[in-house]
């Protein structure tokens, strides 16, 4: 059913701002939709609805064109201003409301915006419901959804929201320990989390260095955050610290950096962390879920430890429900989605690296001397600006090359092709022993994409 989707992707609606879909009239639709929807699904004319969003200058603009759709149709919308994507999940259930909606394009840049929805659970949509949206945005007579004229909803602005949050995951942390004598390079892509981040790692005592915390509408995600580790490496090795860490711009993923400088991503951590959990009896099943996009280097080292890893498709979404449906309690992604379905219900920066923090201390390790013997496999990934997404199976020559491709690289290797699902890129990825022939293998499957629908 998701295939049929024209506006919600792999993680909500995203797309540019002020461009189709992300206009203040799509927006204004889906919050009547939305309000729509839950009052005929469980019969209540004043849904209460969580909304917040990250930095972004555009935010504004979406802010108030979804609280005027929700409270047209008679909701009461609960405002929090900029805070991470997994605090609205978190405070979207804690005040028991009917959802949660985040104004956010996670990792994109400053031009970019989404839309991302939580259930009253704090689970994303499921596709099902993100379609059932979608058509009531979508249908021509959407205008005419209007509430009564003496059932107006309200907006209220919640002050505490942040207060809620710090203390929400402190509490993950181990109540007999505390960060004293760490110092922290702690990077927040001048998103969501500028003001929590440095507040509850502070508060739990480690000496904190933060960068990316002076947003201003336009500077998140520019060369810092996750996805531009660079300057957090810098800082690391400057300031000789004991970790550092880097959100995105909404802060449901993270990336660290070890006290001599190495990057270590979501593999290495899902590594760490599954078999922190196993020692303690805590993880279930002997089972994670990850993606396709993970590296085989972890599934060999699960594997040989005795602990089975599945994969889902690429976004948090599906790892967690994934791990639903299986009885899991920990998944995640390469890129830094880390979910502990134990304390949360999607994935949260913060919450992940209280938990690697919790790991150092009981281990008295640093993060180098816990993922050193964790040995990823070389893999090349590489984005295509694309002009169509033609199904891939309809591209002349390109099952032929990948099934080539994959005779050749035998069990020690994979190759992955799929559609973003939040911007217009191909993305290959190839994975084996040998650099040089994988980033062979790469070059030949991009020039390929690159023709035919470049």
């Amino acid at each position: 059913m998701s295939a049929s989707k024209k506006l919600f992707g792999t993680d909500g609606i995203r797309g540019v701002a002020n461009k189709f879909p992300m206009t203040p009239e799509i927006a204004l639709r889906l919050g009547k939709s939305l309000a729509f929807s839950i009052q005929n699904t469980f019969k209540q004319a004043h849904p209460k609805i969580i909304l917040g969003k990250d930095t972004r200058l555009s935010g504004y603009i979406f802010e108030q064109a979804i609280s005027s759709g929700l409270t047209s149709m008679g909701a009461d919308v609960y405002l929090v201003g900029p805070l991470p994507t997994p605090a609205i999940a978190f405070i979207t259930k804690n005040m028991r409301a009917d959802a949660g909606i985040v104004i956010s394009a996670s990792h994109n840049p400053f031009t970019d915006n989404g839309i991302k929805i939580f259930d009253r659970h704090g689970f994303k949509l499921h596709d099902d419901k993100e379609l059932l949206i979608e058509d009531l945005i979508l249908n021509d007579k959407n205008d005419e959804l209007t509430g009564s004229e003496t059932k107006i909803g309200k907006a209220n602005r919640i002050d505490d929201a942040t207060g809620r949050y710090v203390v929400f995951v402190k509490k993950t942390f181990p109540e007999d320990m505390n960060l004293e004598g760490i110092k922290i390079v702690l990077d927040c892509a001048n998103g969501a989390a500028y003001k929590v981040a440095p507040l509850a790692l502070s508060e739990l005592g480690a000496e904190v260095i933060s960068i990316g915390i002076n947003p201003d509408g336009k500077n998140i995600n520019t060369d810092c955050g996750s996805l531009n580790p660079e300057l957090l490496i810098k800082n690391v090795r400057d300031n000789n610290a004991d970790i550092g860490i880097a959100l995105d711009g909404d802060a449901d993923r993270v990336i660290f950096c070890d006290n001599k400088g190495n990057i270590v991503d979501g593999d290495k951590i899902l590594a760490i962390c599954t078999q922190e959990m196993m020692d303690r009896g805590l993880l279930k099943k002997k089972e994670i879920v990850s993606t396709v996009m993970s590296n085989m280097g972890l599934e060999v080292y699960l594997n040989n430890k005795g602990i089975k890893l599945h994969r889902a498709n690429v976004g948090d979404r599906y790892v967690v429900q994934s791990m639903k449906e299986k009885g899991i309690n920990l998944g995640g992604e390469q890129s830094g989605h880390i979910i502990f379905l134990d304390h949360t219900t999607t994935g949260d920066g913060l919450l992940a690296s209280l938990q690697v923090l919790a790991i150092m201390r009981r281990m008295e390790k640093t993060l180098y001397e816990l993922v050193n013997d964790i040995v990823m496999y070389p893999q090349v990934l590489k984005n295509i600006q694309i002009s169509d997404k033609k199904p891939f199976e309809n591209i002349p020559g390109l099952s032929k090359m990948v099934d080539s491709y994959e005779n050749s690289l035998g069990k020690k290797g994979r190759i992955n092709i799929r559609y973003s699902g939040t911007e217009p890129l191909a993305r290959v990825m190839v994975e084996g022993e040998d650099v040089s022939n994988i980033n062979s293998i790469a070059s030949e499957i991009t020039n390929l994409l690159q023709q035919e629908i470049g």
